[in-house]
Order: C-alpha cells, then sequence, then structure tokens
C-alpha cells in the first residue's frame, strides 16, 4: 500500500523556479497533490510551515542548530514581509512560486501553486547541491544519497499534511 497516495511525484513544470537546479545539474525532486479549494499562494506557505509535521522539524532545529521559528514568522514569511525562516533563507519567489535556500547552501525547498476557479493543485520539492568530483563529474554527497528515500518519502507526507491543513 502506498503512503499518501493523493501526493504524486510527477515532473516539473517548464515554469517552475527549481529548473534553475536541474540546469545546474543537481538533485531535483517535484511532488504534486490536490485540494479542491481555491487557494492563495502565501496560504499554501503559511500552511506548510505550519502543520504539526512540520513544528516538529522547528522544534529539532531549534534545539540542534539553534535556529528557532514561530508560527507568526511563516506567515509573514508567506505575505513576503520577511526572507529568512528558521534555517532557511528565500533564494528566489515570485507571485506563486517560492525557494528557500538553507544556510548551509546545501539544500533547497521549492513550492508552486497553480490553481483554477474550483481547485488548487500545490507542488513541493527539492534541490540537494552535489558536489563536484573532476574524474567523474558531480555527485551526491553520500549523507545525502543515504537519505534520500526517507526525504522523498518526508516530502510526500509534509505536502500532504499542508494540502489538509489547507482544506479545512
Amino acid at each position: 500500500m502506498k503512503l499518501f497516495p493523493s501526493v504524486i511525484e510527477a515532473p516539473l513544470p517548464e515554469q517552475a523556479l527549481l529548473n534553475e537546479f536541474v540546469e545546474r545539474g543537481e538533485y531535483t525532486d517535484c511532488f504534486v497533490t490536490r485540494v479542491d479549494r481555491v487557494a492563495t499562494f502565501p496560504a499554501f506557505v503559511e500552511s506548510f510551515y505550519t502543520t504539526r509535521l512540520f513544528k516538529l522539524e522547528r522544534l529539532i532545529l531549534k534545539w540542534l542548530i539553534s535556529r528557532p521559528s514561530s508560527d507568526e514568522e511563516a506567515r509573514q514569511l508567506a505575505r513576503d514581509e520577511i526572507h529568512v525562516f528558521a534555517a532557511w533563507h528565500e533564494h528566489s519567489r515570485s507571485d506563486d512560486q517560492l525557494i528557500m535556500m538553507d544556510f548551509r547552501q546545501q539544500t533547497c525547498s521549492w513550492f508552486m501553486l497553480v490553481g483554477d476557479e474550483r481547485a488548487s493543485h500545490l507542488y513541493f520539492g527539492s534541490a540537494v547541491m552535489r558536489d563536484v568530483d573532476e574524474s567523474s563529474g558531480k555527485k551526491m554527497k553520500w549523507t545525502y544519497r543515504a537519505l534520500l528515500g526517507f526525504h522523498r518519502l518526508y516530502s510526500r507526507a509534509l505536502l500532504h499534511a499542508a494540502a489538509r491543513q489547507l482544506s479545512r
């Protein structure tokens, strides 16, 4: 049985800001789900960062690397009022997309919302920066390779939780 069947892996849309990392040869992924309501992009970003699941990650970041964050800061980020949140800073933004880069500039998270008058499609993806190995090209660090299966499952869980919260 597949966990989170409403969240599917999809190719990156042509207009995705995350394509910048594809062009650079970095690892990227893309997940999408649908909510049967019209949503705004700020509401999507806020719902993502304020789910119970993500609050656990925020707590871990606070304890492990002294990068606290609050629901109010998540709202401010979503409304484009601040550009740093917990362990991330804004890399790029448009009206319906956002890329947040981690403070070590090794990973980033991407959000995009595509909607019509009946529903909204929520996209979430990541990029992982690879190291350049002169003899064999770009390689993902072994720690990221080892955690890739968990990362993909966790990404689906985060998007599922954001969609559920946004649907309420």
